[in-house]
Order: structure tokens, then sequence, then C-alpha cells
């Protein structure tokens, strides 16, 4: 039989999240954002579960690519805009949106020959100082545009770098504003935590984390503050128990010592299967839907966990590394990261190849 641990992707949690989406922002239209393989879930195994959206967002011209291959006739977006100026044909061909951050991309599509026009996402660099030009340029940027016989309608778009936290979005809001004031066209603007935190109106919500059952704003508030499902399952089985006594060590470095008789399971689960090495003892795991905690460092194969509120449990007892578990239980996967000092975005992304991934609804 093959190693117990998968991967399950539900496709209806995907659906009600997107749903969230729509409550959060009932004015706007969604793109449903499925950059990295749709966070790590795989955008074919995604797509049943977000083909609700009213569009798809990607970085990608591969993925683009994909999302087209199933079938999907809407707006795609590149988040990025065109890497270079052969990419434009593939817009061309594909009908595809495109982000606009640079100068350059504008002198590529003036010298791009098509018999279509292209819908264009112009982006200000309103405070995340990453991609976009600067406010005192936008105008020029947006000047240069319109005059062009390849752009057709010009959305205006930024991303916020503050959404999740105390500074909040109103200083880069203030910033956007006044660079597009009475520039006709759409309005991009909020990603998940801009639509959940803020209720910022506009008329595209680029919607990403919040649909992978992920909070965005995390350990402030949880999945269940924000009415998301968990949607990535990762689930293995224990391979075996030990019955240690006070003072016995646990995995490499013996960075565990046991202050009491303690029985625990070996898990097969690690992290060459995108499990965080740096979960340290106490990250929590469920074993037959009891809450449990891992103990000693995670190896590339197996982890440890501490049985003592499992205690029946023996090899091929379920183990829930995140996601849902069994009788009703669900271990968000907010949690393994806030234990791993990172987010739950890194680790569905992590998801290693060699894990087995199933999609059920």
């Amino acid at each position: 039989m093959p190693r117990p641990i998968e991967a399950l992707v539900h496709t209806g949690a995907l659906a009600a999240n997107l749903g969230r989406a729509r409550a959060a922002a009932p004015d706007a239209r969604v793109f449903a954002v499925v950059k990295a393989d749709a966070y790590g879930h795989g955008i074919e195994r995604a797509y049943e579960g977000l083909r609700g959206a009213d569009g798809f967002a990607l970085l990608d011209p591969a993925e683009a690519e994909r999302v087209r291959a199933l079938g999907w006739r809407g707006p795609v977006l590149l988040l990025e805009g065109v890497f270079e100026p052969r990419d434009l044909e593939l817009c061309s061909r594909l009908g595809l949106w495109h982000v606009v951050h640079r100068a350059e991309q504008i002198d590529w599509l003036a010298a791009h020959k098509t018999q279509v026009p292209h819908r264009v996402f112009l982006k200000m660099n309103s405070g995340m100082n990453r991609l976009g030009f600067m406010p005192g340029a936008f105008r020029s940027a947006w000047a240069r545009l319109s005059a062009l016989p390849q752009v057709d309608e010009i959305t205006l778009m930024t991303h916020f770098s503050d959404a999740d936290g105390p500074r909040g979005i109103a200083h880069q809001v203030a910033a956007f504003e006044a660079a597009t004031l009475d520039l006709p066209g759409e309005r991009s603007l909020s990603n998940s935590a801009a639509a959940l935190r803020h209720g910022l109106r506009s008329d595209w919500v680029r919607a990403g984390i919040l649909l992978y059952g992920s909070a965005p704003d995390h350990p402030e508030h949880d999945i269940a503050t924000w009415g998301l499902a968990p949607t990535m399952t990762l689930r293995t089985r224990l391979l075996a128990t030990q019955d240690l006594q006070p003072g016995d060590t646990v995995g490499y470095a013996s960075t565990y010592r046991t202050e009491r008789p303690l029985r625990i399971g070996i898990a097969a689960c690690g992290y060459a299967d995108g499990y965080p090495r740096h979960a340290g003892t106490g990250t929590p795991v469920l074993v037959d839907g009891a809450r449990c905690a891992t103990v000693g460092r995670v190896s590339m194969d197996m982890l440890a966990i501490d049985l003592s509120a499992a205690p029946t449990a023996g090899p091929g007892a379920e183990v829930t590394l995140w996601g849902e578990g069994p009788g009703g239980s669900h271990l968000p996967i907010d949690e393994i990261a806030q234990a791993a000092g990172t987010i739950g975005y890194e680790l569905m992304c992590a998801l290693a190849r060699r894990v087995p991934v199933r999609v059920v609804d």
C-alpha cells in the first residue's frame, strides 16, 4: 500500500469562501486569484469550486493558458503584466487582460500589432513600493495608454501594504484618489484583507487568501471570525508508538526531553512533504480528532506527537496536520503557521509534489 499521507482539496469550501468574498463586497465583481498554482491547491483542482467568480487573476502566462484550457471564457488578468513583448501575442490570442506597471510595458503595447484592443489595468504605487507608477507619474502613464489604438478600456488599480494591520489603508486610499481624481475607468483596490476588514468599495475585488480558508489578519482574527472554511486538508496516519520514561529524549539533537512517563506517536509526515521543519514542540495536531501537539524536531519523513489527549490511539490512527479532521473536527492552517513563525499562504504553497492530492466536494 502507498505511504498514508495525502492532501484533500475541498471544492465546496472554495465555493463557500467565494460566496463570503461576494458578501464582503456586494457591489463588486470578484477576481479569484489563482497565482502560485491556486495557492498550492492546483488550478485544475480548484477550478470547480471557483468557477463562480467573475474572473481569474494570476501571474504566469502559462497559468493563464491552463485556465483557458479548462473552458473558462471570462476575464483572466495577469497581475504582473507581461514580462516581454512577445507575451502580448498570447494576450491577443487568449483575450487576456494585463496589468501595466512600468513605462516599458507601454512601449511594448505601442509596438504591438493586434486587431483587438487590449483591456489593461494601470497600477499605481500608492505606498506598497513594489510595482506601479508613482502618483506623480500616474496621469501621464494613463494619457499615454489612452492614446494607443492597441488599448481599449483602462482600469485603475493599486495594492495595499497594511490592509491586515493597524496602519490600515487610509493613507494609500487618499494617495490613489488624489492621483486618479476625474480619471475615467473602473477601479480595482481591495485584496482579501481590505475586503474583509475595511469594506472599501471598488469595481473589482482581488480575492486571494480568503478563498483558501486562511485569515489574512491572523492571529488578530481567525477563519471562524470571517466565516471561512478550510479548503485544504493534510492528513496522514500513525506509523508507530513509543512509551517513554522521564528523561528520555525525542528526535534529532534531543531537543525535547520528557519530564514524566509519556506515550508518543510517530506520524508519516515531515518537511519533505511540506510540513514546516521549524514548527517546534507544541504545534497543534489532531489524532483521531483529538487535539494533541508535536514534540521534538520535525524530520524529513516523520514527526512525533504527544498522545496524552488520545491515549487509545495506535498505529493507523488518523492524524490531521491541518484542515478537516474526523467527527467534524478541524484545525486551521493558520495555527500551524503561527507555531512555525510563518503564514498560512506559505504552508499551502509548500505542499510537496510527493504528497498525493485528492479533490473532494
